[in-house]
């Protein structure tokens, strides 16, 4: 209830797509704000992380993930897909307002300011949040985003090892270390289940 209260309230605003797709895989606020257009295959609905947005010494730059695991390739929900569609058309659209303005040619970024240049994390994190609290909603990081990524998955069938996958953990041991109270929670409904297929409701 609470993931569904969240894509309605960014319904419509500038983050919509930034949101969605990272509660949607379970992206971190630095490889979202880093990814490509070139890291999105939109006919197969993937996308590839490769890099992550730094900000070093007051400059951006994208860095390569300091772990093998964290690059990775991620299918993307349909829906997420569909509004990466129309956020680029956007985005060409807001390349053609800003004309010699643009910086997008260099970065090349998915999510950007309205002339193609890097978002802020704070800033990005400090819209989010006002976002929920003008709907009502708890505070949260931007993080949690993908932590309720990860909660979705397991609480609709997704394995550990899945979700080891999917966040980009080097470790099976760190996904279970943060999950830990979420898999014991399934594993005590699959338990339920499998007594009520084999033996009935007691």
């Amino acid at each position: 209830a609470e993931a569904r209260g969240i894509v309605a309230v960014v319904k419509g605003d500038r983050m919509a797509t930034l949101v969605s797709l990272a509660l949607g895989v379970g992206l971190r606020q630095g490889e979202a704000l880093g990814l490509q257009w070139g890291d999105c295959d939109l006919e197969s609905e993937t996308i590839t992380i490769r890099q992550t947005l730094q900000r070093i010494d007051g400059e951006y730059q994208l860095q390569p993930t300091k772990t093998t695991a964290s690059g990775r390739t991620l299918a993307v929900p349909p829906p997420v897909t569909d509004m990466l569609r129309r956020h680029r058309t956007a985005q060409l659209e807001e390349r053609l307002r800003a004309g010699p303005a643009w910086e997008g040619d260099t970065w090349q970024l998915v999510f950007c300011t309205p002339v193609g240049g890097p978002l802020n994390g704070s800033s990005t994190t400090h819209r989010f949040q006002k976002l929920l609290a003008a709907a009502g909603l708890r505070p949260m990081r931007f993080h949690d985003l993908r932590h309720g990524a990860a909660s979705l998955a397991l609480a609709l069938g997704a394995s550990p090892k899945v979700i080891q996958s999917m966040l980009g953990h080097a470790e099976f041991g760190t996904t279970m270390n943060v999950y830990a109270h979420l898999v014991e929670g399934l594993q005590k409904e699959s338990a339920v289940a499998v007594g009520h297929a084999l033996w009935g409701a007691s």
